[in-house]
């Protein structure tokens, strides 16, 4: 899996965090996709935790704990063990 199919899926799963169906996004909601899907995929580790919903339903996370330096390779690496336990968790890869 390279770099642009992990934002693909980081992408798809910011979608299904937010629970509103697909539409045309702008570039900065984008932004904020990749974002709810990190802090979603990254909560059971501890480093963030969920807060609320704005007044647009869109979910918003607080840092919980610091993130660990890592080099590029080791961060994607790390994220892509995260995405795969988020889809174990949540039944859509069989465990």
């Amino acid at each position: 899996m390279g770099e642009s199919d992990l934002k693909s899926i980081l992408y798809l799963i910011g979608v299904q965090e937010l629970g509103k169906g697909f539409r045309e996004f702008s570039k900065k909601e984008k932004m904020d996709l990749y974002h709810i899907a990190t802090c979603r995929v990254l909560e059971p580790y501890g480093y963030y935790s969920f807060s609320h919903f704005d007044d647009e339903g869109w979910p918003h996370f607080e840092t919980a704990k610091k993130l660990p330096f890592l080099e590029e390779g080791q961060q994607e690496k790390w994220i892509k063990q995260a995405v795969i336990e988020y889809f174990e968790r949540n039944e859509i890869i069989p465990a």
